[in-house]
């Protein structure tokens, strides 16, 4: 059995080197997002080199979130090759504590790698992402190009003063402000009436409120500091709709969901991200077990390349799968509960089976 100080010992080993890769992979992706960003508003009116820093700072937890899996491969990996090297798993055989046994502080430490991600990165990365939107498009000011049919979201309204087609260059505030948003209006023939183009649309109770317009009614335009029209839209709507789920904090997930439901809608792109970041942690659990099974070989000049890069690649593979089987459950086609946790007992199975064959035969 093994001691409670030999555990503690496995266990920060494993916490010290996901540590280092984290804020490692931190500061690679902020040196690309701030050189990126810059690249490209450089130019532009009141930015700054401190603008650029804080908005990629705000931005990069979002990324992070999104490489977590990865993190707890590789340091996953790294742990075990770094005990093995230094005979350290092979004194531990030794003395006749199982793998199960020293592998029992890197699956608990990476379940809480996970918890830690969904309760404090998630809701960070939410937060860092819609802050950064807000800023980047005040910054731009409506310089912006146009809207496009093929990048902008869309959204249709029919009310009794006729039917309007929404679309916006940003989503900000979860689908409740929109930057420079352009307004179609039909009239009862089917043709277009008349184009509003908004710097800013509020949704309000029972009517969108337009800030900065410019009406194009045929051949005149006229400017307007400001108009409402009318919407039977409501704020769960147009979040389900326009909303990125990334943006919206795990706590406040459920609740969404729920409301969405209640209007009828099928709310599978929120549903999909809460049991995505549910069955996060045990992903991670996952992913220590999939090291595990080729990490943990001794051999006198060091481990296998051939193997280590087998565990690459089993890693990457459940990557693309979960990524594959979240787009199914947010298109309808799987339910989201079992897009998101089947890859996950996948991996725990072939983790769990390849251990048991290897160690206990």
């Amino acid at each position: 059995m093994m001691g409670w100080t030999l555990g503690r010992y496995f266990f920060f080993r494993y916490v010290s080197i996901t540590l280092w890769f984290f804020f490692g992979i931190f500061a690679l992706v902020f040196i690309i997002d701030f050189t990126e960003f810059s690249s490209r508003a450089a130019g532009l009116p009141g930015y700054t080199v401190q603008l650029g820093l804080a908005l990629s700072a705000l931005r990069v937890p979002m990324v992070m979130q999104q490489v977590v899996p990865f993190v707890g491969l590789f340091a996953a990996m790294a742990t075990l090759v770094s005990l093995n090297r230094k005979y350290e798993l092979v004194i531990a055989r030794s003395a006749g504590i199982s793998a199960w046994q020293f592998l029992l502080p890197a699956c608990l430490g990476a379940l809480l790698f996970g918890i830690l991600t969904i309760t404090l990165l998630n809701p960070l990365a939410a937060y860092g992402f819609s802050r950064a939107e807000n800023i980047e498009t005040a910054l731009r000011s409506g310089k912006s190009n146009e809207v496009s049919a093929f990048s902008a979201p869309w959204i249709r309204q029919k009310t009794d003063e006729g039917e309007t087609i929404i679309g916006a260059r940003a989503i900000l505030s979860q689908g409740l402000e929109l930057a420079d948003a352009v307004f179609f209006r039909f009239d009862s023939s089917g043709d277009i009436s008349k184009r509003l183009d908004a710097k800013r649309a509020f949704l309000r109770d029972g009517y969108w409120e337009l800030i900065d317009v410019t009406e194009l009614n045929g051949a005149s335009e006229a400017a307007i500091p400001s108009t409402r029209i009318k919407t039977n839209l409501r704020p769960e709507i147009v979040q389900e709709r326009l909303a990125r789920p990334e943006t919206i904090p795990f706590f406040e997930l459920p609740a969404k969901i729920e409301v969405a439901r209640s209007f009828g809608l099928r709310a599978n792109a929120f549903a999909m991200q809460f049991h995505s970041l549910v069955a996060l942690p045990p992903l991670l659990v996952a992913m220590t077990l999939i090291a595990a099974t080729v990490s943990m070989r001794f051999e006198r000049m060091g481990q296998s390349a051939t193997m280590i890069l087998g565990g690459v690649v089993a890693g990457f593979l459940l990557y693309v799968i979960s990524v594959l089987v979240k787009a199914f459950g947010t298109a309808g086609f799987v339910p989201p509960v079992i897009a998101a946790w089947f890859p996950v007992i996948v991996a725990l199975f072939f983790g769990v089976t390849f251990l048991l064959h290897k160690e206990d035969g």
